[in-house]
């Protein structure tokens, strides 16, 4: 979310990509970007192998549709005593999830899972392909269809967003990508310590008439299919869809999604896809087998969670546990969503009407409706 003290900061950019980790209270995390959150199998089944073997043995999903692995400390295995944090980006560079040292932690590009990839491709590979753009904080956010995150730069429908305020621009498809660009391009001429379009002063009024356009009004998103089972596509077809509970898959779990599917897209909203499937009810019961959530009843639709301890040094309380607690005494989902925080920050807070429960030192405060 943009930041009140932008104009204030003194700091560069710490976002942790695959190269530049995160010295975390349990070790160093690194984020492996996934534009589109698209994964091939082969490459989750590497994701899988080195966060049991280098990692705390745990991948978390991000809010991007990203994914992170946490505790690359020490050595990893073998006789060359290469730290664990070094051998961690060798092995994903070498599975095709690095294409890019200079773009890495930039790659951030949202999609609708069930949306064509090919505009997310073409995006990703054009980002690299400009020099300049690796100069982009990793907190920019570019998004193909508006899925309500308030991207930086979005792409829907003929139109192109600033912020979520329409930039008064047609845009054909085949412009789509270049516009994107040269808009994250004038964001860099304008900018001086802001990381987001929204933290900078009449940020989308000033990018839209550098790109010839006036901006408009917010547009607001439509409702995206969240709820976990069997989906119907737009184009046709039935994916399903399963919430992985607290963002949180063990290397087993990787695994079992690996071998439902060539091809797999984590979402934004901490869940797994599996598109086009000719069996579905094969396909969700794999997904259950491995302890994913593919029942929109389940008493896990809706919690989310920090880090909390022992992974973060600000945290109150273990609040991953506490919810997991939480969640196992009620026996259908709660009426609006429900998010455990470890401290005041309330770190990955989701939009909207949110039941908060917030860590303190004698125990949570709830807040919210």
């Amino acid at each position: 979310m943009p930041k009140p003290d932008a104009p204030r900061r003194t700091r560069p950019d710490a976002c942790p990509g695959a190269l530049q980790v995160h010295e975390a209270a349990d070790g160093p995390l690194a984020r492996v970007r996934l534009p589109g959150g698209v994964i091939r199998a082969d490459r989750l089944r590497v994701l899988a192998d080195c966060a049991a073997t280098l990692g705390n043995g745990v991948i978390e999903l991000t809010s991007r549709g990203n994914v992170q692995v946490r505790g690359l400390a020490g050595t990893a295995p073998g006789p060359d005593a290469v730290p664990a944090a070094e051998a961690f980006a060798a092995r994903i560079a070498a599975a095709g999830l690095l294409p890019s040292t200079t773009h890495e932690r930039v790659r951030n590009i949202v999609a609708s899972p069930f949306g064509d990839r090919d505009l997310v491709d073409a995006l990703d590979r054009e980002l690299c392909a400009r020099p300049g753009l690796a100069r982009l904080p990793g907190r920019f956010l570019f998004s193909i269809g508006d899925l309500g995150l308030e991207a930086d730069v979005t792409y829907a429908e003929g139109r192109l967003l600033l912020a979520g305020r329409d930039a008064g621009i047609g845009v054909p498809p085949e412009r789509a990508v270049a516009a994107m660009l040269d808009a994250a391009e004038a964001f860099l001429r304008l900018r001086t310590t802001e990381w987001r379009i929204a933290e900078l002063a009449d940020g989308p009024a000033r990018i839209a008439a550098a790109l010839g356009g006036a901006a408009g009004e917010v547009r607001p998103a439509p409702p995206q299919p969240r709820e976990p089972g069997v989906v119907a596509q737009p184009s046709g077809g039935l994916a399903v869809q399963a919430l992985v509970p607290l963002a949180r898959l063990t290397p087993e779990q990787a695994h079992a999604i690996a071998g439902l599917a060539a091809e797999v897209r984590f979402t934004p909203w901490r869940t797994v896809v599996v598109r086009d499937v000719a069996d579905p009810e094969r396909v969700r019961h794999g997904l259950a087998a491995a302890g994913l959530v593919t029942d929109p009843r389940s008493p896990w639709v809706g919690v989310t969670a920090c880090t909390g301890l022992p992974g973060c040094t600000r945290a109150l309380a273990d609040v991953r546990a506490d919810a997991t607690a939480w969640v196992r005494a009620q026996s259908a989902p709660a009426a609006v969503p429900v998010h455990w925080s470890g401290c005041e920050r309330r770190c990955g807070l989701p939009r909207g009407r949110v039941r908060q429960m917030v860590a303190t030192a004698d125990g949570y405060r709830e807040e919210g409706p």
